[in-house]
């Protein structure tokens, strides 16, 4: 598994003193291992991957505002922002090709 970092979460995921934290991820977007992709397939793929993050992350939403978490809720309000933003971004690219 490769290491990566999220600023935006690293100072709230800690542990007290005599504890260790775990965190568990699961790779959602499957990695495209094809020797050779179109450029208009490969903006198509990445504008698929980005919607799909999108829903991901509202669902994420979703679980802070039942539990009142509002500063992950803001940042994910961003992310998702940002997410779609590629995601359109993406989409014209594609029709331009």
């Amino acid at each position: 598994m490769n290491a990566f970092f999220i600023p935006q979460l690293g100072s709230m995921i800690y542990a007290m003193n005599g504890m260790t934290t775990q965190l568990n991820l699961r790779q959602r977007i499957l990695d495209n291992d094809a020797d050779f992709v179109t450029p208009g397939d490969m903006l198509a793929e990445l504008r698929d991957d980005n919607m799909q993050l999108t829903t991901e992350m509202r669902e994420a939403h979703g679980l802070c505002d039942e539990h009142e978490d509002m500063a992950t809720a803001s940042l994910l309000e961003n992310w998702i922002d940002e997410a779609e933003r590629r995601a359109w971004f993406l989409f014209e690219a594609g029709r331009h090709e």
